[in-house]
């Protein structure tokens, strides 16, 4: 049997992984195969040999995967697990283990479980709810890693991390030790962080970071377009939404109003049609239900073939010559892969700077055939489109409040 092979790279974080560890890795680095690997030696197998070491059966872990919905769903992790001889199912898996996939909605349903070996991807422990505490009763008993694409934003995602390796008691100690909370505040708002040297120490020693390459060539291209004036002067003015004939009543509302009036714009739809005549293969990312409507509604020609990824329909990518795949972020900013396009249009920008690099890796793989990657940004000078490509400059979340009490 041949050898499961590894990127150099890759064997490089393996031999620095450990209990405890954040494996931190780029879209499509190959994360779930590297921590797949170090689980692999941990059963006393071994990897990149001609005739690899078999783990050992008698003293084989369970292994949990703690995923997304949508990877659990699509089964994304049982190719991965092919390679290693393993599987969820009993019949088909080689060892004696117990292998099992499933989502960070379940994940209160493993927090008994000892003795196993737990992989947690991508990284959703942040807080103090139900999945932390399941996530922290999981690692007090069991072998344990994480996998993210992105770390941390701020010390403050780190806690439970910093727990669980038992670098601090509880959340209580790190707040005690490293947060200085802002005076005459009406709620809670950390001012700054002290001691911070330690906290640099701590994370350096639980992260490691995948020496990455691509060998791609990503190309990102803003794309002005119009919107109308009037009607987003007169939404900011009289916060009134023209559509329902009512008051816009929260910043929420008023935002979404404001988006509405710049996403429907027709420039936008035109710039679609102009990049997919140079790019006949497309991927389309977007945000509101409205927006999908559009998109369905452009005439692209006869002999192009759409498809539709959302939380109406999961229909996979089409086969065809020329192609549009229209994908909601929320539905589908992760856990796909596709290889049989070079681009993708941002129809609208999202909010969060996290979703945005997970939907750009949907083309940028490995196995990718094409050196070069488009991505195309539409967006207006509108004050709306100018904030929240800001934020996603800064690599950071817009914030809709925020945004309101500034005054558009």
């Amino acid at each position: 049997m041949a050898g499961i092979s590894l990127y150099d790279y890759q064997l490089e974080a393996v031999k620095k992984m450990k209990n405890g560890c954040i494996l931190c890795g780029g879209v499509g680095s190959g994360k779930s195969r590297t921590a797949l690997a170090y689980y692999y030696i941990c059963q006393d197998g071994e990897i990149n040999t001609e005739n690899y070491e078999l783990m050992d059966d008698i003293r084989i872990k369970d292994l949990y995967i703690i995923t997304t919905a949508r990877k659990r769903d699509t089964k994304e992790w049982e190719s991965e697990l092919s390679p290693f001889l393993l599987s969820t199912h009993k019949d088909i898996n080689l060892y004696s283990n117990h292998v099992k996939v499933d989502s960070w909605n379940n994940i209160k349903k493993y927090s008994d479980v000892k003795d196993a070996f737990f992989i947690f991807d991508e990284q959703r422990v942040v807080g103090s709810g139900t999945w932390v505490k399941s996530f922290l009763k999981i690692a007090k008993n069991n072998e344990w890693i994480l996998l993210s694409a992105t770390p941390g934003d701020s010390w403050q995602d780190y806690i439970p991390v910093f727990i669980a390796n038992g670098f601090y008691k509880n959340r209580s100690e790190f707040i005690r030790e490293h947060v200085i909370y802002k005076q005459f505040s009406k709620f809670p708002q950390i001012d700054r962080y002290i001691n911070t040297g330690r906290l640099v120490r701590l994370r350096n020693d639980i992260l490691v970071n995948m020496d990455f390459r691509r060998l791609t060539t990503s190309h990102h291209e803003d794309i002005y377009v119009r919107y109308d004036i009037s009607n987003y002067k007169d939404i900011t003015k009289n916060r009134w939404d023209i559509w329902n004939n009512k008051p816009l009543e929260n910043a929420s509302e008023f935002c979404y109003a404001l988006r509405k009036i710049v996403n429907t714009d027709e420039s936008r739809q035109l710039a679609v049609l102009e990049i997919f005549e140079k790019h006949p293969r497309a991927i389309i990312f977007y945000n509101f239900d409205y927006e999908l409507e559009i998109l369905k509604s452009l005439y692209y020609g006869d002999d192009v073939e759409v498809a539709e990824w959302n939380g109406h329909k999961h229909q996979p990518i089409p086969d065809s010559e020329k192609w549009i795949y229209l994908v909601q972020y929320n539905a589908g900013a992760e856990g796909w892969n596709c290889i049989k396009t070079d681009t993708v249009i941002f129809y609208s920008q999202n909010y969060s700077y996290k979703v945005m690099v997970q939907a750009s890796g949907r083309i940028d793989r490995l196995n990718t055939p094409y050196s070069d990657l488009y991505y195309y940004h539409l967006k207006s000078r509108s004050g709306i489109d100018l904030a929240i490509s800001k934020a996603l400059k800064e690599k950071r979340k817009f914030n809709e409040t925020g945004f309101v009490t500034r005054g558009e």
